[in-house]
């Protein structure tokens, strides 16, 4: 693999501007001008009740909480969506109201590409499993963080492994072995992982 990129991203209306948690907006200058704060190393703006409920009143459908039916399905055809295009998943954690992925691409194609195939089909397979929700499955944007290098792949690989109750954690071992030293792979590979089902993905 030739570049290793965290991506995450969250279902439909569960995570709008204004939130407490934080957020990263449009907004507008003294002379009305959008522009969107995201520099690197900026503070997330948070907090902003009015604008949360606008967002709020805006949404087209319900907002959209995910199941342990639907991580299992989303599992699946991330691996499948993975295989197809022939990049390499070494880690999945599906949360009720996001998803974390850790992927290796050859070459380097566009982030927004990498992290719109795994949306999309995604929401193709939860359509065709559970229905369409009355707007979509997820927000329209998503986190793209590149890995520059094996300690911030080992970062990410991590911090997707320990999730605070997950639907669903996998860790694809071979690639993990086969990535890492010895050592820090048996470090990554944690043998006792169990989701909320009491299951061990692996």
């Amino acid at each position: 693999m030739d570049r290793f990129w965290f991506l995450t991203w969250h279902t439909y209306g569960t995570w709008l501007p204004g939130d407490a948690r934080g957020f990263v907006t449009e907004l507008r200058d003294a002379n009305w001008n959008k522009y969107l704060p995201n520099v690197p190393g900026s503070e997330c703006q948070a907090d902003l009740p009015g604008l949360k409920r606008f967002a709020s009143d805006a949404l087209a459908g319900e907002p959209v909480w995910l199941s342990a039916e639907h991580a299992t399905t989303l599992l699946s055809q991330f691996r499948e969506t993975a295989q197809y295009r022939k990049w390499e998943l070494f880690a999945v954690a599906v949360l009720v109201n996001h998803a974390h992925l850790v992927v290796g691409v050859q070459g380097d194609p566009e982030p927004a590409t990498i992290l719109g195939d795994f949306k999309e089909y995604g929401s193709r397979a939860l359509s065709r499993q559970f229905g369409k929700p009355p707007a979509r499955w997820w927000t329209q944007t998503g986190s793209k963080r590149k890995l520059p290098n094996t300690g911030a792949l080992r970062g990410a690989i991590a911090y997707t492994r320990d999730q605070d109750r997950p639907l669903l954690v996998w860790l694809n071992e071979s690639a993990i072995r086969a990535t890492f030293p010895a050592t820090e792979a048996a470090s990554l590979i944690s043998p006792e992982r169990e989701d909320q089902q009491g299951e061990r993905h692996a």
